[in-house]
């Protein structure tokens, strides 16, 4: 089986420790969360393969996390739930998961569905890291290089590059930015500003003539980067599969 890494995201104490013990057990890397709070949290700090998700999680709200997960995340979702109604099915499979599962649980059943879940993982497998010219964002250690030289980022500015770095240089509102980059809520898109003027201080050769994050005026921000006309242009470094161990690494250099 391949070796994942895997979010708990479940209410109930002893099916969540079960849960950990019993796919710690198969190889994978395991973190749990009991609300929906942390699990977004952790869903923007960490790389996360497969998140197993309790629809009845902070009462019913398992599916709002679902949905949001679908659309901001690249991961796949197996949902549980005590609900198993045709109706539920469609709802939980419409929130965005890949897989639905009730309970009482199986763990034979369980673990069928996370090897399914496998097989299409290998053939989606998420970026590592990602390289422009000289700036190397790595997903996994949550790291930013820049020619060469660790830049210190906040948890916070690391969220908000990476997700403007993963819009492909399309432009993304503030709005936008609060709701993907922030684990808390926010409507102050003032709090965005500030944030993206420490990155450019940070990472720009000239903060007052940014060429790394360029300001869309009435839209928000995007990650732009201008490349010499010998490089080609940037692709995301993918995680590779090794067929002996079944297991995750990263290649030694970004596919160009």
């Amino acid at each position: 089986m391949q070796h994942l890494q895997i979010l708990v995201a479940e209410g109930n104490p002893h099916l969540r420790s079960l849960l950990c013990w019993h796919l710690q057990q198969a190889g994978h890397q395991v973190c749990e969360v009991d609300t929906i709070r942390q699990a977004k949290a952790l869903l923007q700090q960490q790389l996360i393969h497969l998140m197993i998700l309790d629809a009845e999680l902070s009462n019913r709200a398992g599916l709002q996390l679902c949905h949001w997960a679908h659309r901001h995340c690249d991961l796949l979702i197996l949902l549980l739930s005590q609900r198993g109604s045709e109706a539920d099915i469609i709802a939980g499979l419409e929130a965005g998961a890949d897989h639905y599962l009730t309970k009482p649980l199986s763990m034979q059943l369980l673990d069928a569905h996370i090897q399914a879940l496998a097989r299409r993982f290998r053939r989606t497998v998420p970026p590592t890291f990602l390289q422009y010219g000289e700036l190397k964002i790595d997903l996994v250690q949550r790291r930013v290089t820049l020619a060469g030289e660790g830049i210190d980022l906040t948890p916070q500015e690391f969220s908000l590059l990476m997700v403007l770095a993963q819009a492909n240089g399309d432009p993304v509102s503030r709005m936008e930015l609060l709701e993907r980059a922030w684990p808390d809520s926010t409507d102050n898109p003032r709090t965005v500003d500030t944030h993206i003027l420490s990155l450019r201080k940070k990472l720009e050769r000239d903060p007052r003539q940014p060429s790394l994050i360029q300001t869309v005026r009435s839209v928000g921000y995007c990650f732009g980067w201008e490349r010499t006309s010998s490089e080609p242009p940037p692709t995301p470094a993918r995680a590779t599969v090794s067929s002996a161990s079944s297991s995750i690494s990263a290649p030694a250099k970004p596919n160009p």
